[in-house]
């Protein structure tokens, strides 16, 4: 997909490069502590004490073989489905989701009951359930088509299917289920894989994202590699099948360094050296002075004015060099050779920084058209400050163009900022709002506890109370994640403690 069909393209510009470059290129436009949560407010429709304490109690029972029981059981289930549906109805915000990991552990009998006994009990109506993480897939062994290991890989268990369990017995209680998956980030696995190297990201350095992230099992793919992207489509095919009531794209992005590599300023830095990448950008120029450049570029990592000299002797019959999205200005090539040169290595960074980010923005839209024909939203989660300019001429190294992504879809950004107040809250949620269209539904996912403030971020009350304050037309809002609401059960469920 080029540049000119995603919207305006260039001509309009991804806005992390039109920030830097608007007066500059003319007529171009290119561990958790253990909490435990206190009484909630009206709105959070949850469930007493004395029916938390009956439904656990008919859920052992059920485990236990207690046919009796397992009939109350299913009918607790169907009667607090319809009540809570009826207080998210009358309550704000309409729709409240939880982010949630399985673990192989959960394969116990009764155990995804329990999980979402437990979700429900806290008044949420919505999961948002991670099926592709850390490389690897909530899908069954056995019917694993993906190149991706699947997370329950337990002997005797090739056949059972958590994602399609959890999504019926959601259903069950009311639940709705979003499939959340990681996108660019691939995995550690898959970086192993020889047959795979060539879809790696790659930065001007010859390195891929394994030594550039801290934690080292970070892979980020080339989103211009076809391949790679058959292999998405592959998984993301394999998921729908299950019947999600929506999906959400996370890692829509390139990796975040540390210290000074946060910061692209030059174009070693950018991920864009992969095969796929390196050929689809050099695809973009409009004639051989073009082409010669984007070539000189990348290679050496700059430009100097012998280089458009040098490009001048070879093409003699071409005017200025050109490449998508730049029409180039009255009488350039009459301009004194310096003047000339401050333009060309000015335009040529902002071209190949969009060219970087134009990858990921197309790799969103493939997903969602893939997700489309199953009448069921998409949503994109991405960090509000993850498109930022740095400096004079230096973007965030995540180059996340989420102000260019569908506003058709849902925008969840994860306002995580931390501040004594809510307000830091406040503003990231507000900086997507103003940049959202009338007909995208933003879906804040803020972080926290019930009943407690930690390390400078407020109780969960008192962020959402700011939110309802500033933004009363939310009908949508996730809290990440269970883990912390239930660090105990947590790490019980990962041990496959009982």
């Amino acid at each position: 997909m080029s540049y000119l069909n995603l919207g305006q393209g260039i001509k309009s510009l991804l806005s992390i490069v039109s920030i830097g470059a608007a007066t500059l290129l003319g007529n171009m436009q290119l561990s958790t502590p253990s909490v435990q949560a206190d009484p909630l407010s009206s709105d959070s429709c949850q469930s007493s004490s004395q029916d938390i304490a009956e439904k656990e109690h008919l859920r052992e029972s059920t485990v236990n073989g207690d046919e009796v029981a397992q009939n109350k059981y299913t009918e607790t289930l169907k009667r607090q489905a319809i009540q809570l549906h009826d207080c998210r109805q009358q309550s704000w915000p309409a729709n409240q989701a939880i982010w949630l990991r399985l673990y192989p552990c959960d394969a116990q009998e009764g155990k995804i009951d329990e999980v979402l006994d437990r979700i429900v009990n806290r008044g949420y109506n919505e999961i948002y359930l991670e099926v592709f993480y850390s490389g690897q897939v909530l899908l069954p062994k056995g019917y694993n088509s993906t190149v991706w290991p699947s997370i329950l890989d337990s002997p005797g268990k090739e056949n059972r299917d958590l994602l399609a369990e959890t999504i019926k017995k959601a259903h069950m209680r009311g639940l709705k289920v979003y499939a959340w998956l990681f996108s660019l980030n691939y995995g550690y696995l898959y970086g192993q894989r020889v047959d795979r190297q060539n879809t790696l990201a790659l930065n001007g350095k010859g390195e891929n994202s394994l030594t550039f992230v801290s934690d080292q099992s970070q892979l980020f793919i080339d989103p211009y590699s076809q391949i790679a992207k058959e292999d998405y489509r592959e998984l993301l095919k394999r998921i729908l099948e299950r019947r999600p009531d929506g999906v959400l794209f996370d890692y829509i992005r390139y990796p975040k360094g540390e210290a000074n590599q946060s910061v692209v300023g030059d174009v070693k830095d950018l991920w864009i050296f992969g095969e796929s990448s390196k050929a689809a950008l050099l695809a973009r120029a409009k004639n051989y002075k073009g082409r010669f450049l984007l070539e000189r570029y990348l290679k050496r990592g700059y430009l100097t004015p012998g280089d458009l000299q040098e490009a001048d002797k070879l093409y003699k019959l071409e005017g200025s060099p050109l490449w998508e999205g730049k029409t180039p200005i009255a009488n350039e090539m009459t301009q004194p050779l310096s003047v000339r040169y401050e333009r060309t290595k000015d335009e040529i960074w902002y071209f190949v920084v969009a060219h970087a980010a134009q990858g990921v923005v197309d790799f969103l839209s493939q997903a969602i058209s893939q997700v489309k024909p199953y009448g069921i939203p998409s949503g994109a989660v991405f960090f509000p400050d993850g498109n930022q300019a740095v400096g004079l001429k230096g973007f965030d190294s995540r180059l996340q163009a989420w102000d260019h992504f569908p506003k058709t879809i849902e925008w969840h950004p994860m306002a995580y900022a931390l501040c004594d107040n809510a307000d830091c809250v406040v503003n990231q949620v507000k900086k997507v709002v103003l940049a959202s269209a009338n007909q995208t539904e933003v879906v804040p996912a803020i972080a926290g506890f019930w009943g407690k403030s930690y390390t400078n971020r407020p109780s969960l009350e008192i962020q959402m109370s700011a939110l309802r304050s500033s933004f009363p037309q939310l009908r949508s809002i996730s809290h990440f994640g269970f883990s912390w609401q239930e660090p105990e059960f947590d790490k019980q469920r990962k041990l496959c403690k009982n």
